[in-house]
């Protein structure tokens, strides 16, 4: 089904940028300042819109035809492109939950397009979100039925024992299952790494040098 992979929905929205010869720094590259900006990783503000793996903004100008016979296309405008894999099938309910939780960021960004509504009414920047979308008929997702704390926790168990098994080559076997089960009962107690974090926590197992977090 376009749009979806298994319960990862892939958005793409393509809305268009004022063009006001009268001002002085333009809508485009107010805009580009602003995104070069924003913070990114865990401190991204879309790291706090639930259920998105991934997002992406990018100024548009222009496009190239690549093709035979090769012929010369422009668009009427630029544009902003925004796309975003989260988890889920209701768009509707996505795109208002992203005006609610960070209503100034939709502001600061969107305002430099077109018929933005503004995001003090998410109902209404839903319905313009989804005019300027366009069908997304091929994408790559990662995962396909897992939620963000599912896959974050998943990363975090692969980091953590990659590290466990470094740490415990050679030891007798009755030694090793106790370590396994002490380093198991910290890995259950361990609290989610911050959507968006750029690396994971890692905590050596007891009685290996250097032993401490880091």
């Amino acid at each position: 089904m376009p749009n979806q992979n298994g319960s990862m929905y892939g958005l793409t929205i393509l809305s268009p940028i004022i063009d006001d010869p009268t001002i002085r720094i333009s809508h485009d590259s107010a805009l580009r300042m602003y995104l070069e900006k924003l913070p990114r990783h865990e401190d991204s503000p879309f790291a706090k819109i639930s259920g998105t793996h991934i997002c992406r903004l990018v100024v548009m100008d222009d496009v190239v035809f690549v093709g035979a016979p090769a012929k010369q296309e422009h668009l009427r405008s630029k544009y902003l492109v925004f796309t975003s894999n989260f988890f889920g099938e209701d768009l509707d309910a996505y795109l208002v939950g992203m005006a609610k939780t960070i209503p100034g960021v939709v502001n600061d960004i969107w305002s430099h397009c077109a018929g933005f509504p503004g995001a003090d009414d998410p109902k209404a920047f839903a319905a313009y979100m989804k005019n300027c979308q366009i069908e997304t008929t091929f994408f790559f997702a990662a995962v396909n039925n897992q939620t963000v704390e599912q896959t974050l926790r998943a990363l975090q168990t692969k980091v953590e024992f990659a590290a466990f098994v470094e740490e415990n080559q050679g030891k007798a076997p009755a030694e090793l299952q106790a370590a396994f089960s002490a380093f198991w009962q910290r890995l259950s107690q361990m609290p989610l790494p911050r959507p968006g974090a750029k690396e994971l926590t890692r905590v050596r197992s007891a009685g290996a040098s250097g032993e401490g977090a880091w």
